[in-house]
C-alpha cells in the first residue's frame, strides 16, 4: 500500500512539473479614450499646489532671445533647422574656446524634435528642440574616417553641418567634399564638434566611433543653443547648398 502510495504522489508530481505549452484561446480589447472625460479623475487640490511653479516656469519659459524672419523647417537634404543647429554647435564651440578647436560641426536630423515658425523664439522653443542633457565633444578623426560618414550622409539623403564643410551626393554616395574650401586629405587629422550621443555611433554615424580622441567640453548642447539665439537675436540660417543633391 505504501509503495502504491508512493508511485501515486511520484507520477502527480512529474505531471504536475511538466512544462505543457500554452496557447491564447482567447483575446479581447477596448478602445479608452484619454479627452476631456478623464478629467473628473483629476487631482484638483495637487494641481491647485503646482500651478505657482507652473506659472515661474511658464514665465521662464517664455522669455523672448531673438526673432525669426522665416521659418526653420526640418528636412533633406539641408534645411534651415539642421543648419542652425549645427552653426551654433560649431560657433559656440569656437567662442566658449573649446580645444581643440573644431573644423565644422555634425548634428542629427533624429535629432531636431521641432520646427520653428516665423516669430518671436523663447526658451521654450530651445527646449523643445533639445529636450535632452546630450553634451558638446570633439572628436579627432582622421580624413579617412570623415569622407567614410560623409558617405553615410549621402546614404541617408542628407545630414546636419555645418558651413564649413560643403559636399555633393549622387547615386547615395558623396563626391567632391569641401572642408573649409579644401578637399579632403584621408591621412590628414580633423576635429568634429558633435554631441556625446551621436559620439557613440547613433543614427548610424559609425565613423564617429572610431575618433582618436574625445575631448569632454563640459557644455551642454541646449545651454550653447540658448546661448547662441540670444547673442543672434535676429534667427536664421539661409539653404546655402552645403547639401547638394544632384
Amino acid at each position: 500500500m505504501k509503495k502504491l502510495l508512493y508511485f501515486a504522489i511520484c507520477a502527480l508530481f512529474i505531471v504536475a512539473c511538466s512544462h505543457q505549452p500554452k496557447k491564447v484561446s482567447l483575446t479581447s480589447e477596448e478602445m479608452i479614450a484619454v479627452d476631456s472625460a478623464c478629467d473628473k479623475g483629476q487631482d484638483t487640490a495637487y494641481i491647485v499646489s503646482l500651478e505657482g511653479t507652473k506659472q515661474a516656469l511658464n514665465a521662464e519659459l517664455d522669455v523672448v532671445l531673438g526673432h525669426a524672419p522665416k521659418p526653420l523647417f526640418v528636412g533633406r537634404p539641408e534645411c534651415g533647422m539642421l543648419n542652425w543647429a549645427s552653426d551654433a554647435l560649431y560657433d559656440m564651440a569656437v567662442k566658449k574656446n573649446c580645444l581643440p578647436t573644431p573644423d565644422f560641426a555634425v548634428v542629427n536630423i533624429g535629432g531636431m524634435r521641432c520646427e520653428w515658425q516665423a516669430g518671436d523664439i523663447t526658451r521654450r522653443n530651445i527646449y523643445e528642440l533639445m529636450p535632452f542633457d546630450n553634451a558638446l565633444v570633439i572628436l579627432t578623426l582622421t580624413g579617412k574616417d570623415i569622407l567614410e560618414l560623409c558617405d553615410i550622409f549621402a546614404s541617408q539623403g542628407g545630414q546636419g553641418v555645418s558651413k564649413q564643410l560643403r559636399m555633393e551626393m549622387k547615386n547615395k554616395k558623396a563626391q567632391n567634399i569641401l572642408l573649409n574650401g579644401k578637399p579632403l586629405v584621408e591621412d590628414a587629422v580633423y576635429y568634429v564638434a558633435t554631441s556625446d550621443y551621436l559620439s557613440t555611433g547613433a543614427d548610424f554615424f559609425t565613423p564617429l566611433t572610431k575618433y582618436i580622441e574625445k575631448t569632454e567640453t563640459g557644455y551642454l548642447i541646449r545651454d550653447l543653443y540658448l546661448e547662441y539665439a540670444q547673442l543672434q537675436k535676429t534667427i536664421e540660417a539661409p539653404i546655402d547648398g552645403r547639401m547638394t543633391q544632384l
